[in-house]
């Protein structure tokens, strides 16, 4: 299978689009309400690194996410939907009492979730067709922590692309991350973090990180 990696020139993000809320297990882990719309916000490019941190000016918290890659299918046509053509595995970092305060008073989650070094990504696998068989898995110092994936999504990724197709102009190697199942938690330094996407039994893609 075809792999590439956000150190190669063919993945540029111009933006990380972010899907919160997707799942209903997740949502009810924090005790936050059930959205009526499908809930979007973004991290700069300046948030991607490889090194897995657990502290950026307070603790952080871990979410693993599938992540998929876009393609447009003609660069030509403004008019194109275009497709994700590749899926990672992703952790979206979090300052989660950061995140809290900002919820109560209304205020975007930006500060909470666009901090340097608040996005990771395992290598991208192309993929042909995207099925409830689609899932990730995470395992923290061995021991499995989170796991789900299409199949639980409130919001499938085909909706996903569709909806946010609506508003914003999604550019070749935009990522896209689609919200996390239950069993996210508080990143200890020291621990090693692996992630894998799969496809039914079979793994398409892993990738290990450890804590500092």
């Amino acid at each position: 299978m075809k792999t590439v990696n956000l150190d190669e020139n063919s993945i540029a993000p111009s933006k990380v689009i972010c899907i919160g809320r997707n799942y209903v297990d997740h949502i009810a882990e924090l005790g936050n309400e059930v959205p009526d719309e499908m809930v979007v916000f973004l991290k700069p490019n300046s948030a991607i690194s490889s090194q897995l941190i657990s502290f950026h000016h307070e603790k952080l918290h871990y979410e693993a996410e599938l992540c998929f890659l876009y393609q447009k299918n003609d660069p030509k046509d403004k008019n194109e939907q275009g497709k994700f053509t590749a899926v990672a595995i992703g952790l979206d970092l979090t300052k989660r009492d950061l995140q809290a305060k900002l919820k109560a008073k209304g205020l975007p989650w930006e500060r909470a979730k666009g901090f340097d070094g608040a996005a990771l990504f395992s290598d991208f696998v192309a993929i042909d067709t995207i099925d409830n068989s689609l899932q990730l898995e995470l395992t923290i110092d061995g021991k499995v922590m989170q796991s789900g994936g299409v199949e639980l999504m409130m919001y499938k990724p085909d909706t996903i692309l569709a909806q946010l197709s609506s508003f914003v102009t999604l550019e070749d190697g935009d990522i896209v991350m689609t919200g996390t199942p239950k069993g996210v938690g508080e990143i200890v330094a020291g621990s090693e973090f692996i992630g894998k996407v799969k496809k039914g039994n079979q793994t398409l893609i892993s990738a290990s990180w450890l804590a500092s």
